[in-house]
């Protein structure tokens, strides 16, 4: 379990550079996406082959990994589309609300009583957001994008759980990163249609960043996630990545000074979702530390 919990908070240092990647890259957020899942896609499968274990599963088993890969998709469409609409403060801080809704989308998919604990440690990061939801009127649209972003991650990492249990970690990687580039090229022409752009084709310094973001954010931080969720709950992996935030905007103010357009009340929002973090971590470690086993 130790081992889970690094892994766990590796991938999450990891993840804060993404947001920060979001702002450094131009392209809209529907052409990152497809970009970025297009490189991720490739990279992933260039070293399965070369490694002679790319993954051969039964046609019914791709479509629902696939379909999953998606849900990944359109999360990251709606998270980048905040950041671009704001800033990567506001569109991290956002997805905060993945523990909010896991604990009510979990046990409604997976049939179980709804945990009040959860709910409980869930409600603190929802007044956080609320806090930050009302510093400034310029950032309502980045707000509703990161918050629906976040719903969106929250559905992922519930059914990526259900789909971890039965697969090896590379093989539900390539399959949720080739479906959700088949998705994103599905929607696309009529994403441009709505937001058309000049140019579909990456610029020198955006493909370096597209490659950066697919090799290290994508394939090193989902191989990571996938292990961590085969022996961490998802509500714990969802609201331990709260701390995300902390990562991207330590970044963010340092690479696009970003300091200087947030106030009081985004860093009082910012401490009620910290705690949340700090009260589940201890929930689980104690819970864990006083657990009876059981006898076979």
């Amino acid at each position: 379990m130790k081992e889970a919990f690094i892994k766990l908070h590796i991938s999450i240092i990891i993840a804060g550079a993404t947001g920060v990647f979001g702002k450094l890259i131009t392209l809209n957020e529907g052409l990152l996406v497809w970009w970025r899942m297009m490189f991720a896609t490739l990279i992933l499968a260039g070293i399965l082959y070369f490694a002679k274990k790319l993954p051969k599963l039964p046609l019914k088993e791709i479509l629902k990994i696939s379909g999953v890969g998606v849900l990944s998709a359109l999360h990251w469409i709606f998270f980048y589309g905040s950041i671009k609409a704001s800033n990567v403060s506001i569109g991290v801080v956002c997805f905060s609300m993945v523990g909010f809704f896991t604990a009510f989308l979990e046990p409604l998919i997976n049939r179980h009583r709804v945990s009040l604990k959860e709910v409980t440690f869930s409600l603190l990061t929802l007044f956080g957001i609320v806090l930050i939801f009302h510093f400034d009127t310029r950032y309502r649209m980045g707000i509703t994008l990161g918050i629906i972003s976040s719903a969106l991650a929250a559905l992922f990492t519930i059914t990526n759980k259900k789909t971890a249990k039965n697969h090896a970690s590379s093989a539900l990687l390539l399959y949720e990163m080739f479906g959700g580039f088949i998705g994103v090229s599905c929607i696309l022409p009529f994403y441009l249609h709505y937001f058309p752009v000049s140019t579909i084709v990456p610029g020198m310094g955006d493909l370096i960043n597209l490659l950066l973001l697919a090799s290290f954010c994508t394939v090193g931080l989902y191989l990571l996630q996938i292990q961590v969720l085969k022996k961490i709950s998802a509500f714990t992996v969802n609201l331990s990545y709260n701390l995300e935030p902390i990562y991207s905007i330590i970044l963010a103010m340092i690479i696009f000074n970003e300091a200087k357009e947030l106030n009081i009340a985004f860093y009082s929002g910012l401490g009620m979702i910290i705690l949340s973090v700090i009260l589940q971590t201890l929930s689980v470690t104690f819970q864990k530390k006083f657990s009876i086993p059981q006898q076979s």
